[in-house]
């Protein structure tokens, strides 16, 4: 939104982001080696002479104030080279690793460089753990709209009843590519299980009954990614998908977009409005939007469509439409 409705970001703001991006980074590479010895079965080095460079690599994970030289991007990019961490890297599913390790590590040779000055696209993909709630005020042809980000972790949750009153709406933003993974907080948890549960106690919560729920199905790209390889299997985490039949409405979002990427994606899109139509009673309906929020443009498109949705909420919530 920002970068959309509220002049993007400027030099001293995109310089302030640099130690997010380094720390996603660090924190990449970390995860990712930590993880090899872990797993069952475990992975090795596909050049077990640079063990001493994992070694390395943890001995500075704990560090908070990390001073990143140039040995550092030197180790990690000779082991992100490396087979084994990658044939690790392409089981992330089984640990946590930030969504955005693959595209820094693919580019260690420009954050490194001392004139770095990081592009929107590496502002939209730098991760950092919501805390908090931000807020973000901006103007859209003369309307002013008012948005809050909250944490969605289970500790962060408690907070968000504070941002529920007189909203007009809520948008309710889900990783459709988690449908593999686990849960930060219990590491047993399915990501998009929680996610439908939270949906559920959100939308029959008695005090919010006539607010609607904007459903962005976020991540579009990545469950591609994943349905494509084939390698992780929805049915293997939702039985149910094996006899999912596609609504008739039903369309490719994109020119050429594969069968089974439709499927899937459509298929988690009827989980969530399972919910909210079983127990609709009319007062408040949910939106689903398929959409990829490191794509501007289809941010932009989605955003238009939801803005005079948005309007008519306003008008119909103080009964004036």
């Amino acid at each position: 939104m920002r970068i959309l409705h509220v002049n993007g970001f400027n030099a001293e703001e995109k310089k302030q982001k640099i130690q997010d991006i380094l720390k996603n980074v660090k924190d990449a590479i970390v995860t990712i080696v930590s993880a090899m010895s872990t797993l069952k079965p475990p992975v090795s080095l596909a050049n077990p002479e640079d063990q001493f460079r994992i070694e390395y690599i943890k001995s500075i994970a704990p560090l908070s104030d990390f001073d990143y030289t140039q040995e550092f991007f030197d180790h990690a990019k000779k082991l992100w080279d490396d087979e084994g961490v990658k044939a690790c890297f392409e089981r992330s599913n089984e640990y946590q690793l930030i969504d955005c390790a693959q595209y820094f590590l693919d580019r260690i040779d420009s954050v490194r460089q001392g004139h770095y000055s990081p592009t929107d696209q590496d502002l939209l993909r730098c991760r950092v753990l919501t805390s908090g709630i931000f807020e973000t005020r901006f103007q859209v042809d003369k309307i002013n709209f008012h948005m809050f980000d909250v944490g969605g972790q289970r500790d962060e949750r408690r907070k968000w009843i504070q941002c529920f009153n007189d909203v007009t709406a809520i948008i309710f933003v889900v990783a459709s590519s988690s449908y593999n993974m686990v849960i930060r907080e219990d590491n047993n948890t399915n990501r998009l299980r929680e996610a439908l549960d939270l949906f559920r106690s959100i939308w029959n919560n008695r005090w919010l009954p006539t607010i609607s729920v904007i459903l962005f199905l976020n991540k579009q790209d990545m469950l591609a990614e994943k349905v494509l390889a084939g390698k992780s299997n929805i049915e293997n985490y939702f039985p149910e998908y094996a006899r999912y039949i596609l609504p008739n409405e039903a369309t490719p979002g994109e020119p050429g977009e594969d069968p089974k990427v439709t499927r899937a994606k459509f298929f988690i899109r009827d989980e969530f409005l399972r919910i909210s139509t079983a127990s609709g009673d009319g007062r408040h309906y949910c939106y689903p939007h398929f959409t990829c929020a490191v794509d501007t443009e289809n941010i932009r498109r989605v955003f238009n469509d939801c803005r005079d949705m948005i309007q008519r909420m306003h008008l119909r919530q103080y009964e004036l439409l």
